[in-house]
Order: structure tokens, then sequence, then C-alpha cells
């Protein structure tokens, strides 16, 4: 483990991001998120744990749930673990948050604005381009005019981000720099931009955490990178079954272009050469010529 915490364990997300006392870090977040729209002064922390109208229906948790000083409901959320209906999920999470504000008796429908923020470190629809940011309003469908302010999706997909550190060009995207990289960095970079950054350093230092915060935290991170540990190895078990079932193919069929595509792939995931020609049959000429 680094320097520096993991902001994508839940632990590290809400101590960074879900603390009144360090709410700074959140307000300056979300005005870099939404600069250019309207300016964040303050935000008040929200009850995270939404109970459900019946006891028969199941009941949401917000990783964070906040609302502005001028009244718009945020909700942000941090998803490692890629889901089929995600972007329903999304959606249900904010439709509750709107109908949540209905108030008894005489009341004229007026709703706060509710915005949606999700950190996913997956990619959210493979057949979408392949974004950082997927930005989600209301507007008409003839003419692109914005229909109604009062609901809004920020899908923000890690794994789309791939730009160096001399390469950001806003502040936008230095925060998403820091978040994904944060838990390799040896320092925290972008301090002389942006004096936010210094606080960042300090707080996400592991040496300034007390002993119950760190193990707490390292009970969590533990959870975390075991999860992705068993995802790489079942997607690589996955991928070498595919390639032995196209050996197995290309052997039966006595097809050598099948056998040559399926030795390129295993020398794209570092296989040995002779690793290869022992699982293909090619030669080590051939092998070393891909």
């Amino acid at each position: 483990m680094g320097r520096f915490i993991n902001p994508f364990t839940d632990f590290g997300f809400k101590f960074l991001f879900g603390r009144e006392v360090e709410k700074e870090l959140l307000i300056d977040f979300l005005n870099d998120l939404l600069v250019g729209e309207h300016i964040i002064t303050d935000i008040q922390f929200l009850n995270n744990e939404q109970q459900p109208e019946v006891k028969a229906e199941r009941g949401i948790i917000y990783d964070i749930y906040c609302v502005t000083d001028t009244g718009e409901r945020i909700i942000v959320e941090m998803q490692n673990r890629e889901q089929p209906y995600f972007k329903d999920r999304a959606l249900f999470y904010l439709s509750r948050a709107i109908t949540q504000q209905a108030k008894k008796g005489v009341w004229d429908f007026q709703l706060d604005a509710v915005y949606g923020v999700f950190f996913m470190n997956f990619v959210m629809d493979k057949d979408m381009p392949a974004k950082i940011r997927t930005d989600i309003i209301l507007s008409d469908r003839d003419t692109g005019k914005l229909f109604n302010n009062k609901f809004r999706q920020i899908f923000i997909e890690l794994p789309n981000f791939n730009k160096e550190e001399d390469e950001c060009e806003n502040d936008f995207e230095r925060w998403i720099y820091i978040l994904k990289h944060m838990d390799t960095l040896d320092r925290m970079p972008f301090k002389a931009r942006k004096a936010v950054f210094e606080r960042l350093e300090k707080l996400a230092s592991k040496a300034n955490m007390t002993q119950e915060e760190r193990a707490q935290y390292e009970e969590e991170w533990k959870i975390y990178n075991d999860y992705f540990n068993t995802l790489d190895f079942a997607e690589k078990k996955g991928i070498q079954k595919g390639l032995q079932e196209g050996i197995q193919k290309g052997r039966r069929e006595g097809r050598q272009e099948v056998l040559i595509e399926t030795a390129r792939k295993f020398k794209e995931m570092g296989f040995t050469t002779e690793m290869i020609a022992k699982g293909t049959g090619l030669s080590k000429e051939e092998i070393e010529k891909l």
C-alpha cells in the first residue's frame, strides 16, 4: 500500500468527502464539476439512509447525500462493482430523492433540483462513446433545449480517463487524476495551483490517521483489493479458457490462422515463447515473428 488512502474504498470515500468537518473538499470538487454554472458556498449533509415508505420496500443507502446553500440536493456515489442495470439504479436513487420532497396538505409541487454524481470503476455502457464524463439532463428531443433543470445525472467513468499529470487541462481533470491515482502517489500534485490539494494531501495521508481510522481503512482496503484480484483472476481464466478452445478448434480443423491468432493473443498476455509453442504447436520462430 502507498502513502495515501484509496478514495474508492467505502471508508476512504466518506473519510475524504462525507464529513462535516472536511466539507470544503466536497464543495471544491462540486464547484469544479459544475464550473461556469453556479458557485456552491456551503453544503449540509443529509441522512444517508433513506427509510422506505412501507416495510416491504427495499431501503436505499446513498454514499453521500447533501443539500447546497441554494437548495440543490446532490447524491454522490462511488461504485466499484459493475452492475447490469446501473442506469436504472441511478435513476431510482434520484427518483426517491425527488418523491421524498412531497409535502402533506396543499402543495404546489415546486421541487428542489436533484443531482446525481456517480463515480464508476467500470465502463457503464460499452456501446456508448468512451469518455470520462456523461451529463444527462431533461431536454426537448427536437431542439435540445433544456425542459426542466430539476433533474441531472453526471456519470464519471474512471477507466476512460487516461491522461498523465501534465496533460490535465482544468481543475476537474486534476481532481480525477488525483482520485484515480491517489493510492499509488508519492506526492500530491497540483498543490501550487490549488490550495485545497494541499489540504487533501494532509487528510489522505495514512500517517495522519488515528490508530482506529487506520485499522478500519486497512480492513476495507483488503476487501476492495480481494474483490479486484478475484475479478482479474476470473477474467484471465475466462480468456485462457477461450484461447484454449481456439487452439483445440484450430488443431481439429487444421486451420493455421486460428493457431497464429491464438498465439498472438497469448503473447499479448505476457506468456513466454516456450509456453506458447507448447500450447499451440507452433515453432518458436513463428511465434517470435508475431
